[in-house]
């Protein structure tokens, strides 16, 4: 039958099409994601929960023993070219031990509170080298007078660089300095605070192979074997290097009364041997480092103003440093008016260090915080513990020259290790930004490859006498320039901050991490801020606020 106008059939009106389903999750498919973490969970003690009394000494040795190597190294280091003995060394040794004890219980009960040990500072060797090329061409009767009046310089120096220190901090001007800073500007500095110093790892390891190399093996088969029985995790994770340290300190003993070293060259000798220090002969039984101890004070201005770079640097290198302590002790980010309130009284430790004689100023030992990430133990009263070992090695001289006598490379070994986990932890501050984002990535990996490309070439133009690549005619500013971009962590604050800062800052707020960061950098912006930097004791009551 034919259709007709009666029988025909509408067509029936156009649906609106379905919406597509959304593209499948690839990555759902392929494993879990992690969403970002303020706090490591894996930490076994926080800032302020403690570990047994036992275990808390031994921590607390483990952290006098790692901190002692850098200590040694700078000692050992610029004493005798200065001219001193090893007698002189000793005493150098006892004072920069005796100082570090009393910036550290500074810095952990009204400083920043975090569990950072304050130990002696690289930043300070070309300011000194300074000083020291000075002297050289002075003429002495004996060689120790050069070294004392060489001492008397460096306190001087110290003594008028710490004012920069405290003026910066306590006028709240490095608070509000911090404030520019974002995720992307604080992964990089914290990275380069341990990679920067990767000169002290394998280079200085190398230098006597038979025993550094077996320490680090060493120490990487502890992470193994932490995990044969659950009962031997504990100890292992928070002892290993202690135990490690002994086996290859007995091993390089027997090396050296064996014979092993006795056709060696000088350097391998320095480097391998137990006896080369010679510590144990010259130190004294008892002595109390005290105010003065090498004279009066002498001002130069020309080697303050290289000091004040010195001082400076100490100053971000810390910053970093207390960054990354934060994360692996559990606390939230160190607030603006507690990072003001630390360089502050990082000032007054630099003035008690050229007070009693130190032949540098201290920073925060960055070695000591990746001993936090190694142990999984984060309690601030270990730190404050190891500060007892401090003063009775310093004091009682001979007793810290037998642990002083362990052999560089060992202690080189050990932070090849720490110095990657407080690398690592600068890269996890990447995760509270926007990962995908191109503009953070250009931010990022600037900031980082200059961080550690600029002081490389600085380092590597500097002669042995503490000539840097500029060399204008005013040596006061030669010392500034030089001090300042042979720091890794200097220069990465530098270029992070003011790439991140200006750089399409405000479209891209929130790829930054600005909206998460920002709580932190005020005192009422997180409720947890008191819990771990609060005042002990209700200082805080009797204190003038601009000092918090």
């Amino acid at each position: 039958m034919g259709e007709t106008a009666h029988n025909h059939q509408q067509p029936p009106p156009p649906q609106a099409a379905a919406a597509a389903p959304p593209p499948p999750s690839f990555a759902l498919s392929r494993g879990p994601t992690w969403t970002p973490a303020e706090q490591l969970q894996q930490l076994q003690y926080c800032i302020h929960s403690n570990p047994s009394w036992p275990e808390t000494c031994l921590l607390a040795f483990e952290h006098y023993i790692v901190m002692l190597g850098t200590t040694v190294l700078i000692a050992r280091n610029l004493v005798p070219r200065m001219g001193g003995d090893p007698g002189d060394t000793a005493r150098v040794i006892q004072t920069l031990l005796f100082m570090s004890g009393i910036n550290t219980l500074l810095q952990t009960i009204i400083g920043t509170r975090l569990p950072t040990v304050m130990g002696p500072s690289y930043a300070f060797v070309l300011p000194v080298l300074s000083i020291m090329r000075d002297y050289n061409n002075e003429t002495f009767s004996n060689e120790h007078d050069r070294f004392v009046d060489t001492m008397r310089t460096i306190q001087g120096s110290l003594i008028v660089s710490s004012f920069a220190n405290i003026i910066l901090g306590f006028s709240k001007a490095w608070g509000n300095l911090t404030r520019f800073f974002s995720p992307i500007t604080v992964a990089p500095v914290v990275c380069v605070v341990g990679l920067g110093l990767f000169m002290r790892g394998f280079p200085q390891l190398a230098n006597c192979v038979e025993i550094g190399l077996p320490m680090l093996i060493l120490l990487i088969i502890c992470q193994y074997l932490k995990y044969l029985h659950p009962r031997a995790n504990p100890a292992i994770e928070r002892f290993g290097l202690l135990v490690c340290v002994g086996i290859i300190w007995a091993f390089a003993a027997i090396l050296t009364v064996s014979g092993a070293y006795n056709n060696a060259g000088q350097q391998t000798k320095q480097s391998c041997r137990t006896d080369r220090s010679y510590l144990m002969s010259s130190a004294p039984w008892v002595r109390v480092p005290y105010p003065f101890q090498w004279g009066a004070p002498i001002f130069r201005a020309s080697h303050v103003f290289g000091m004040i770079g010195a001082a400076l640097v100490s100053s971000a290198e810390s910053t970093g440093t207390f960054f990354a302590a934060a994360r692996l002790a559990g606390a939230t980010h160190p607030p603006a008016h507690v990072l003001s309130r630390s360089i502050g009284l990082q000032g007054v430790s630099l003035l008690l260090d050229g007070i009693f004689g130190a032949a540098v100023g201290t920073t925060a030992s960055v070695e000591n915080v990746g001993l936090l990430g190694l142990t999984h133990v984060g309690s601030r009263r270990v730190v404050q513990i190891s500060t007892a070992f401090m003063f009775f090695f310093s004091i009682f001289g001979k007793f810290g020259a037998l642990f002083a006598s362990i052999p560089l490379p060992i202690f080189a070994a050990i932070y090849c290790v720490l110095f990657g986990i407080v690398a690592a932890i600068g890269i996890s501050f990447i995760q509270f930004s926007n990962n995908n984002s191109m503009r953070n990535h250009y931010v990022l990996g600037l900031a980082l490859f200059l961080g550690i490309s600029i002081p490389q070439y600085f380092i590597s133009n500097t002669t042995g006498d503490g000539h840097g690549p500029v060399r204008t005619g005013g040596g006061w500013f030669n010392d500034i320039l030089n001090t300042l971009f042979s720091s890794p962590p200097t220069v990465a604050m530098i270029v992070g901050t003011l790439l991140d800062s200006t750089l399409e800052a405000r479209q891209t707020i929130n790829d930054r991490g600005i909206p998460w960061w920002k709580p932190f950098q005020s005192r009422k912006g997180d409720v947890r801020t008191d819990e771990f930097y609060s005042m002990p004791l209700r200082i805080n009551e009797w204190m003038p606020t601009r000092f918090l």
